[in-house]
């Protein structure tokens, strides 16, 4: 029986890729999902409109702004547990609207932790990113490694990871950081390389546009992503600790092109297109996990290969292609 089956939860950020994902979980293990996804005109619910129906009729959702203090604390009332994912994550955007980062993933983290502060939350889990460690000094990256924003966005996520901490430490508020490497698979936004690759070689194109292929990536697949969420939650002692769920390997932008192509039995090229290249001091050149930590806390290891985790996406991508534009660059 699952520890988290009967238990209230809040997931912030519930209409993304990442959140949708879990939300599914959290409902397969039995917890009373309430979904917070960003207030729009049209009542969206994000990526949870493409959940399950039985998914769907079992979650509360509500829609609303982290960026709202007042609101944040209305919707934590009377839960157990928060995942916190909402945030703002597109690294290009960030470089053109840096503002808005530090209003989401800063203020809004902090309007998130004072409301599990006087709601008396049982724990919270703050969702970090690799990114925070930049181009890193040692392989593989430990969670004692020294942080270095080298983007706008990963400035807002050291800042929000800190805050996060200090509330434990200052205010005794149980909060756990997850650091996940480069999560992939269905529902992940053409921003990221992986699906920007994979929906130019299903729409027929077969000179696709890339960004740098020489930088290396830790990726782990959305549901094993997932899955560290669940752990984190039902782990004893975790408050206070930074956890990186990471497969502790790396692949080359390249090498996953390549997969790609044969996943696809496409003849592309790659070309690179300016537009998707970051600035030279703020591209990270390599990113790869110790997951020992995570092991040993919470008992968890990536159980989905690259392989697998590619035919994955390109199936479920391949039958929803409809709903991406690969014309369009997305920040």
């Amino acid at each position: 029986m699952s520890r988290l089956e009967g238990c209230r939860v809040l997931v912030t950020g519930a209409d993304g890729f990442i959140g949708s994902h879990l939300v599914e979980r959290l409902v397969r293990e039995g917890a009373e999902v309430r979904a917070m996804c960003l207030y729009n005109s049209q009542g969206s619910f994000g990526w949870l409109d493409e959940a399950p129906q039985e998914i769907r009729n079992s979650v509360d959702v509500r829609l609303g702004d982290i960026r709202d203090a007042e609101w944040m604390s209305t919707i934590c009332s009377g839960v157990d547990t928060i995942f916190h994912l909402a945030a703002l994550i597109a690294i290009p955007y960030s470089y053109q609207a840096p503002r808005s980062f530090v209003e989401t993933n800063v203020t809004g983290t902090l309007n998130v932790l004072e409301a599990a502060r006087r709601n008396s939350i049982r724990r919270l889990i703050h969702t970090s990113t690799s990114e925070v460690y930049g181009t890193p000094a040692t392989l593989p990256i430990r969670e004692t490694h020294p942080l270095q924003a080298q983007s706008p966005y990963a400035a807002s996520k050291v800042a929000a990871d800190q805050l996060a901490l200090s509330y434990h430490r200052s205010f005794e508020v149980p909060v756990c950081v997850l650091r996940p490497f480069n999560t992939y698979g269905p529902r992940q936004s053409t921003r990221a390389f992986l699906p920007s690759i994979l929906t130019q070689m299903l729409a027929g194109k077969r000179e696709i546009a890339v960004g740098r292929l020489d930088p290396r990536r830790d990726l782990t697949f959305v549901t094993d992503t997932a899955d560290g969420f669940v752990k984190v939650a039902e782990a004893d002692g975790v408050e206070g600790e930074t956890i990186q769920p990471g497969t502790g390997a790396a692949v080359t932008i390249q090498e996953v092109f390549d997969t790609a192509r044969e996943i696809l039995g496409v003849s592309a090229t790659a070309k690179v297109d300016p537009r998707r290249l970051r600035p030279d001091p703020s591209e990270v050149l390599v990113l790869r996990s110790d997951p020992a930590r995570a092991f040993e806390k919470l008992g968890w290891r990536a159980t989905v290969s690259l392989a697998e985790g590619l035919r994955l996406t390109a199936d479920w991508l391949r039958d929803n292609l409809d709903k991406y534009k690969p014309d369009v660059l997305h920040a």
